[in-house]
């Protein structure tokens, strides 16, 4: 659906955009991801016809962006970050207005209206004006004029920027829906946002790719996560023999309650790599030392941990909130 190749955009001497490359598939859900001034928007622009690339080109659907724009525009369905909104129309108005800007044309723009309207869940607000509405309302209402004209390809910008938890999830419900029956490329500098809705992450930073993959994939790159045990020990005794029993291993309390100790057990960088998984490891320990293991679980790597091992030069502007 989508085919980038070596896309540069350059704003005189500032390079956003360095030469990146992607493919997206009919269907696919993909979070294109990255620290604010990363290049996201940069990008989605470039797709929709917005902005015109400095090198480079981009296909939708096997249409140039540049040179057969207007085509690819019509395939598009665009939600800016800033949705662009007319305040003073009435929902229904908005609707029918984008619809008929769109093409869509005699009965099929009532069609299209309450399709989008039951899809997006405006039913409640349909005769109102959009001045009136909540953002997470106006938001719905930016969604349902991206697909009122049943693109294959929707384009959404940071669509939850500004919303509360409430909202957010409401929104997240509604993408989630989108995969059915359109391809989605969602940019993001929320993670959590990626693992709800994503089927595949593309990271992007300082105008460069720096990985592309399934959230399985990604996490998959990473070393194990450490093991976490409550064992019935007091913790100065336990920490000591775990030590010597394991060696190379890092050893953290993280309480202590009614005489079982809880500890973080991970292995260091620098340790060879052993047979045995370290939880086996660590309850052969326990049993060889006559200790009683209440809980001993893998902690679960995820994708804020994945994103931490890359090499990102922003690191500290994206958020898992």
């Amino acid at each position: 659906m989508i085919q980038v190749e070596q896309l540069t955009k350059h704003y005189g001497s500032a390079k956003a955009l360095k030469g990146i490359s992607f493919e997206v598939a009919r269907g696919d859900v993909v979070g294109f991801l990255g620290p604010n001034g990363a290049g996201k928007s940069t990008t989605m622009k470039i797709l929709t016809g917005y902005l015109l690339p400095t090198s480079g080109r981009a296909l939708v659907d096997g249409l140039d962006v540049v040179t057969e724009s207007l085509a690819v525009r019509r395939r598009i369905g665009y939600l800016p970050e800033s949705t662009p909104l007319y305040a003073e129309m009435r929902v229904d108005e908005y609707l029918r207005f984008a619809a008929e800007i769109r093409g869509v044309r005699g009965r099929d723009v009532r069609a299209a209206i309450e399709r989008v309207v039951e899809t997006c869940g405006l039913a409640r607000v349909v005769g109102r004006d959009i001045l009136e509405l909540s953002k997470g309302y106006r938001q719905r209402v930016g969604l349902a004029q991206a697909m009122v004209h049943q693109p294959d390809l929707l384009i959404l910008d940071e669509p939850t920027s500004g919303l509360d938890p409430n909202q957010i999830i409401e929104v997240r419900a509604l993408i989630e829906r989108l995969r059915e029956h359109h391809t989605v490329i969602l940019s993001t500098h929320y993670l959590q946002e990626v693992e709800a809705v994503c089927s595949r992450v593309i990271v992007i930073d300082l105008g460069e790719i720096v990985a592309d993959g399934t959230r399985e994939e990604l996490i998959g790159r990473l070393p194990p996560g450490p093991v976490l045990a409550r064992i019935a020990a007091p913790a100065d005794v336990l920490l000591a023999k775990l030590v010597a029993q394991l060696g190379a291993v890092a050893v953290r309390e993280l309480g202590h309650r009614d005489g079982v100790t809880q500890v973080s057990i991970e292995a260091q960088p620098e340790a060879p790599p052993d047979g045995e998984p370290l939880e086996v490891r660590v309850a052969a320990a326990c049993a060889h030392t006559g200790f009683i293991i209440v809980e001993l679980v893998r902690e679960r790597q995820t994708l804020e941990a994945a994103f931490r091992h890359l090499p990102l030069g922003r690191r500290g502007d994206l958020s898992d909130a």
